[in-house]
């Protein structure tokens, strides 16, 4: 469908969007190009003054680990087949095998057997294979581009950056969970409400999500530093102490998070025509039934955006998780910080460029299988109201 005439945008006005677009786009990727790169350099060639050396890593090719020009096409040609298969066929085979009513969790089984598989081709079966390769093609086996893994082994087999992983998963999984059980029931029912109370409820909601974080921690803080006395007289001696542990970071984060979570849901649920309700009604369902069986299933875009928002507030947490969590059981953001927290040396900082480059990782890989519900869902009115 064309433009009509008096919409179009002057050429100029064109070429200004599409260069100042370009221009963000550099701008903001640049950052994550450049530590990707310097992560798998050694500590002389990631801070190297001239940035050639930085992006060639003449010291780690001359230390024989590097890729050949073999090494690079092969590695671009899984990469494309993976983000491929994570964009049009892991949705098709979800939608197939899920069992009726649980597609949510054939999305996170899907999500993380991919993610395994994708780890386990690209780093344990892709290495040796092209190593042997590259001994028997020649000029095409010979190392162009300096690079090697070494940090990412200190990072997450010596240093033990996997406990914090597994935290991180933990409390991302809690705040998800909870904010989207919570937020569909409160959602819907504040959406099919016809009371004034709802709109105030929303806006004392809205108010309390204002709040800074670190007001929310102080408040918090001595109830979960004390949480074994004000227990004792319910639990007796076996009353738990919550500080430093992942469910004190959890129910904050909820609190937080939840606020957010009702008013996205509730835009949804009030795009969703009455008249589903209503049908669903006459067929002989109950409320719960509807909700369950009719209207649900039209939300999915919607509640697979929410959480994504709810995952990204959990899982890039600071604050709360430095503050409520103890060095055991502390999620990747703050952990990363501990690296500095030491006599630094070179060594350490490139792992820890190692290590804030880990933890995008999962980003990616939920931005490209769910794709499609994002912008399902943003477009389908999560960001209105």
């Amino acid at each position: 469908m064309s433009t009509p005439k008096a919409l179009r945008q002057p050429l100029s006005l064109r070429i200004g969007s599409a260069a100042f677009l370009i221009f963000w786009c550099l701008l903001a990727a640049f950052p994550i190009f450049w530590i990707g790169v310097m992560s798998f350099k050694v500590p002389v060639d990631a801070f190297a003054p001239n940035p050639l050396d930085v992006i060639f890593g003449p010291e780690t090719r001359a230390r024989g680990k590097g890729l050949s020009i073999l090494d690079i096409v092969v590695g671009l040609v899984v990469l494309w087949w993976a983000s491929r298969i994570a964009m049009r066929q892991l949705p098709k085979l979800v939608e197939k095998y899920s069992p009726f009513g649980l597609v949510a969790l054939g999305w996170i089984v899907a999500a993380l057997a991919f993610g395994v598989a994708f780890v386990v081709v690209f780093f344990g079966i892709l290495p040796p294979v092209m190593g042997f390769l590259n001994n028997i093609t020649g000029p095409l086996g010979v190392t162009v581009l300096g690079l090697t893994t070494e940090h990412y082994v200190a990072v997450w087999v010596e240093n033990e950056f996997w406990r914090n992983f597994m935290n991180s998963l933990i409390v991302t999984t809690g705040v998800v969970t909870i904010s989207l059980t919570v937020g569909t029931l409160a959602g819907y029912g504040l959406a099919r409400s016809g009371s004034n109370i709802a709109f105030w409820i929303l806006i004392i909601a809205l108010i309390f999500r204002a709040l800074p974080h670190s007001v929310l921690v102080a408040g918090y803080l001595p109830v979960f530093v004390n949480s074994a006395e004000i227990l004792r007289p319910i639990l007796g001696e076996s009353a738990p102490t919550l500080y430093g542990k992942p469910f004190a970071v959890i129910a904050v984060l909820v609190s937080i998070n939840q606020p957010f979570t009702i008013w996205m849901l509730r835009s949804f649920f009030q795009n969703i025509p009455t008249d589903l309700d209503e049908a669903a009604r006459v067929d002989g369902c109950t409320h719960f039934q509807a909700f369950r069986w009719v209207i649900m299933p039209v939300m999915w875009p919607g509640v697979i955006t929410t959480g994504l928002f709810s995952f990204l507030l959990a899982y890039n947490d600071f604050l709360v998780t430095s503050l409520l969590l103890d060095a055991q059981n502390q999620t990747m953001v703050p952990s990363i910080v501990g690296y500095f927290n030491r006599e630094t040396t070179t060594t350490d900082q490139v792992e820890a460029v190692a290590a804030a480059v880990s933890i995008t990782a999962p980003l990616f890989l939920l931005v490209m299988v769910f794709q499609r519900q994002i912008v399902s869902g943003l477009t389908a009115g999560a960001v209105k109201g």
